[in-house]
């Protein structure tokens, strides 16, 4: 829906702050900066830290003057919880590509599948996948992608800073990781795939923290439906406090 504020039937929102939301599945980033922006009338709205339709968990909104942390904020480490398929690869290295390959993957080990992980902690350079917000000559990878095209991607630095199996019943298995910024955890599956040489993809993501907020304080959708620009307004000077407590 497109924003438009003076067609709206509340006055323009001129409060401030962050806003911790839990993205559900199948929105965009950009749905839910769209739903809060339209719904309370709000002219400026972003968003730090960009998280795929088919991913859920804390995206971090900034309001109003805050759009101008935004670029800092988004600098900040996340963590996710992840799910991974071994023996199946698909075009975007998650469930929602087309898949180019099955191999069985009934010899490896729990053992293996930790140390190839573990393998992956610390510095590295990571290619980001085609379908992917990354701009190549000013268009967007995924944007290339759908038209069938691949072009040749640059090698970006990140940082690992940890990696925890959380569940394992292969060929699945479950983990947790704290990273840096730029991050694709679908590349990070696709890529321990190839070192085992079965593939792999990413079957499941959540975000549960970025920077100093967590999960646990981020609300849903629905419960932004019920608030009132009073409530927003209440919401975000609580917020305020608490970050001004540190």
């Amino acid at each position: 829906m497109r924003y438009k504020p003076g067609k709206h039937r509340l006055p323009p929102f001129n409060g401030f702050g962050i806003m911790l939301v839990d993205k559900p599945i199948l929105w965009t980033s950009f749905d839910v900066v769209n739903f809060v922006r339209n719904r309370f009338n709000i002219p400026k709205v972003g968003h730090c830290g960009t998280l795929d339709p088919a991913a859920t968990g804390l995206l971090v909104l900034v309001l109003g003057k805050f759009t101008s942390h935004s670029e800092r904020l988004a600098g900040e480490d996340k963590c996710y919880e992840a799910d991974m398929l071994l023996g199946v690869e698909t075009d975007s290295g998650d469930i929602d590509g087309e898949v180019i390959s099955r191999t069985d993957a009934s010899h490896i080990t729990e053992e293996q599948l930790r140390r190839t992980l573990a393998g992956f902690i610390g510095e590295q350079m990571q290619t980001p996948p085609m379908v992917s917000a990354v701009k190549v000559d000013g268009k967007k990878l995924y944007e290339l992608a759908r038209k069938g095209q691949e072009v040749e991607r640059q090698a970006k630095p990140i940082i690992i800073h940890q990696l925890d199996i959380t569940a394992c019943d292969l060929p699945r298995c479950a983990f947790t990781l704290t990273c840096s910024k730029g991050t694709y955890v679908r590349t990070l599956c696709s890529d321990a795939g190839k070192k085992l040489g079965t593939g792999a993809m990413l079957t499941a993501l959540r975000r549960i923290r970025s920077g100093k907020f967590d999960i646990k304080d981020a609300i849903t959708i629905d419960r932004i439906k019920e608030f009132t620009q009073d409530d927003l307004a209440q919401y975000l000077a609580e917020g305020l406090a608490k970050l001004a407590k540190g």
